[in-house]
């Protein structure tokens, strides 16, 4: 089988909001590849190889940078403000009640209409497997309080890993924050493809419920009995086939899991492992947030142009899945939950790892 041929670069060259994107490439001594746009941080191809050595794209994606713009908003791109859902787009703070950009119903979603996933980070490569992209969240921007810059450093490692790390400052007033990645992976190279048969474990015993609507009530549930529980290794497909009320909510699986382990920017936890059994590729994620949500791209459906995929494959229903670690969704909206505000020189550091192997 021919090599997966790396994406140009002079296809993603575009001015958009004034300010230069284009598309960089990380890679090691081993042949891995990462291919990222600052436009909205977004993840184009990850090349990894499988058990025989052969690479394959990982991850989904596009060709272009128009294609990009027309396609799924979420693609790989680094999420903030706000990652998740916030109930009814508004949340109470220090006695205000900030009312936020509706874009998902009469909710807000991902950061809102124009959240970091749409917007042109700052760009600098300093070497062949890093690079650091910056962006500064104004103040009520997209109904958010409080300035907020932010640095994301993307590394790719020898050991065949996706690093990234952000670091975040409050500057002027207290804010709330929670930063993700949207990558989609198909670990089988083949996003006409279903994951179904990809075996996931989740270090989870509890997630979080989701209402008739399928929004997170915030309501801690534990995961025994469940189509939910992925503590030992299953196949995504295993888990849908049960009747399972909260896999109906979500058409599929759309939860966040609450990990059992929270790590710290310095020292990761293990949150999750998917595996391919006829690739033989596995993906570990490590991370230092509190949560994961875990996505079966039920959202896929092969219609263009939001589905067209590179080399001219539309993504079909269920063809990704996502894992992103993360605070929890609506957690403004709980105090119950773990606080997710940054007062006035507050730091909010964090960091995502994707580690690939095969077996």
């Amino acid at each position: 089988m021919a090599a997966t041929l790396e994406l140009d670069a002079d296809r993603f060259t575009k001015t958009i909001d004034g300010l230069p994107v284009t598309l960089y490439t990380l890679r090691n001594g081993k042949g891995m590849v990462v291919k990222i746009t600052n436009y909205g941080g977004k993840v184009e191809q990850i090349l990894v190889p499988d058990r025989n050595g052969e690479m394959g794209d990982v991850a989904l994606g596009y060709d272009s940078i128009d294609a990009v713009l027309a396609g799924q908003p979420s693609m790989g791109a680094f999420i903030g403000r706000f990652a998740n859902r916030i109930r009814n787009a508004r949340f109470p703070l220090n006695g205000v009640v900030a009312t936020l950009s509706v874009n998902a119903g009469q909710h807000s979603l991902h950061g809102g209409t124009r959240g970091s996933r749409f917007r042109v980070f700052a760009a600098r490569q300093p070497d062949d497997n890093s690079l650091e992209l910056m962006y500064v969240f104004q103040d009520g921007e997209e109904g958010y309080p409080g300035t907020l810059p932010v640095r994301v450093i993307y590394r790719v490692t020898d050991e065949n890993a996706l690093r990234m790390e952000w670091s975040a400052a409050a500057i002027d007033k207290e804010t709330v924050a929670n930063f993700t990645n949207h990558t989609f992976f198909n670990l089988g190279a083949d996003p006409t493809t279903p994951v179904l048969d990809t075996e996931v474990t989740i270090d989870a015993d509890r997630f979080i419920a989701l209402d008739e609507g399928g929004f997170p009530t915030g309501e801690l549930r534990t995961v025994d009995g469940s189509a939910l529980d992925f503590r030992a290794a299953r196949s995504v497909a295993a888990g849908l086939v049960l009747e399972d009320e909260q896999v109906r909510r979500a058409n599929g699986f759309d939860h966040h899991f609450v990990l059992n382990r929270q790590g710290t920017a310095e020292r990761l936890a293990f949150a999750a492992r998917a595996y391919h059994p006829a690739s033989g590729r596995q993906l570990e994620v490590w991370s230092s947030e509190p949560g994961m949500q875990f996505f079966t791209g039920n959202n896929l459906a092969g219609k263009l142009p939001v589905d067209a995929g590179k080399d001219g494959k539309a993504f079909v229903f269920r063809g990704g899945f996502c894992m992103e670690p993360s605070r929890f969704p609506d957690s403004p909206n709980h105090p119950e939950l773990p606080s997710t505000s940054v007062k006035p020189g507050e730091f909010y550091t964090g960091c995502i790892e994707y580690r690939f192997s095969a077996r």
